[in-house]
């Protein structure tokens, strides 16, 4: 994508409120802070303030709620910005009926046409609202010819779309984002959800567009997407391994084949955990060449009980069953492998009993 497209990312989803490309719309705000606007997908965190750290200064209070008149004239003058603090306040005071009148009033107060960053600039408040259905409809107010703008539009697009859990038009974005080219989207990384410590999570576009195709009824082609992918190590197994979940039609020779590939790219980078998960999806095809790998990798990824559900119904291999199940039972299980604490007649006469009244932990003889 470029650092041009990376820029443009970063500054649309980490940015203030109204951001850096919305400086220079034609607009009045006030000066100060803007809130920061959640990431589509997020959990909204609590309403109210966080306890400070120690050596951290106390949060400013928060305001009281406006009365009905000072709400009307906010209505009638406020500015974008003012519209979206209100916004914020209303929504921790869980005002819907307010919340519908900001809605309304943020989609005429700018009405088209407009320059692109005020239409960016009032769909990123209507989402920092929780109100992306209406962001899309800011957003339909402009299409950009291709360049830097028609990037900016289509991330927002995304944005809005994903938190509407609007597939189409969201995989209709990653699309046009991607222009065809699966490594494009391989490279982008998207933000999904914002933690409580302000850390943001993302994910690869690719893996983004394939969860919409498969939300959309079109698991082949997400599975087509995923297969496309370049990627080495984790992230190319991980997609393989899900697009064989998803062409569950796929003759078994062919599913074999992908998860050989996925098992040589997670053992080479040591990613045992995965090389299990795909070991126990191969297991299931009928191959012995599978289920022999099974066996001889189990010790490697400290997998007892998965060797054991093979072996346990062989009866040449009742040994080595036994020793399995052994080990996988509870060690305070009659045979198991912990040794029993001896009963309290043998302890030591120095050593009372422990009493009913004062309960202590167990006297266990060091080995």
């Amino acid at each position: 994508m470029g650092v041009g497209v990376s820029a443009l990312l970063l500054q649309s989803t980490a940015a203030p409120l109204l951001p850096a490309w919305a400086a220079g719309a034609a607009m009045s705000s006030p000066a100060g802070p803007s809130p920061k606007a959640p990431l589509p997908g997020a959990i909204p965190g609590p309403a109210g303030p966080t306890p400070p750290l120690p050596g951290q200064v106390a949060p400013a209070p928060v305001p009281p709620s406006l009365s009905q008149a000072q709400f009307q004239k906010l209505l009638r003058q406020g500015t974008l910005e003012q519209l979206a603090e209100a916004c914020q306040r209303v929504v921790a005071e869980d005002r819907l009926d307010r919340l519908r009148l900001i809605r309304e009033r943020l989609l005429l107060i700018l009405p088209a046409p407009q320059p692109l960053p005020v239409v960016l600039a009032n769909a990123e408040v209507l989402l920092s609202c929780h109100q992306p259905q209406a962001a899309l409809t800011v957003l339909d107010r402009i299409s950009p010819a291709a360049g830097a703008e028609r990037l900016q539009w289509l991330l927002m697009e995304w944005r809005a779309a994903q938190a509407a859990m609007d597939h189409r038009r969201a995989a209709l974005a990653l699309e046009r984002l991607g222009a065809a080219r699966p490594a494009r989207l391989e490279a982008l990384l998207l933000p999904v959800l914002r933690r409580e410590d302000g850390s943001v999570v993302s994910r690869p576009a690719l893996d983004l567009l394939a969860d919409h195709l498969q939300a959309r009824g079109f698991p082949q082609a997400a599975a087509t997407l995923l297969l496309a992918s370049q990627e080495p190590g984790v992230g190319g197994a991980q997609r393989r391994l899900e697009a064989v979940r998803l062409l569950q039609a796929l003759p078994s020779e062919e599913r074999d084949a992908l998860l050989e590939s996925a098992l040589d790219q997670a053992a080479a980078v040591g990613a045992w955990s995965l090389v299990g998960e795909l070991l126990d999806a191969q297991a299931t095809l009928p191959s012995e060449r599978a289920r022999q790998r099974r066996l001889r990798l189990s010790p490697s990824i400290d997998d007892a009980y998965g060797e054991w559900l093979i072996l346990r119904q062989d009866p040449a291999a009742a040994a080595r069953s036994s020793e399995l199940e052994r080990r996988l039972r509870s060690p305070e299980a009659k045979g198991g492998h912990r040794q029993a604490p001896p009963p309290a007649a043998s302890l030591p006469a120095s050593v009372p009993p422990p009493s009913p009244s004062s309960p202590t932990k167990p006297v266990v003889p060091l080995p």
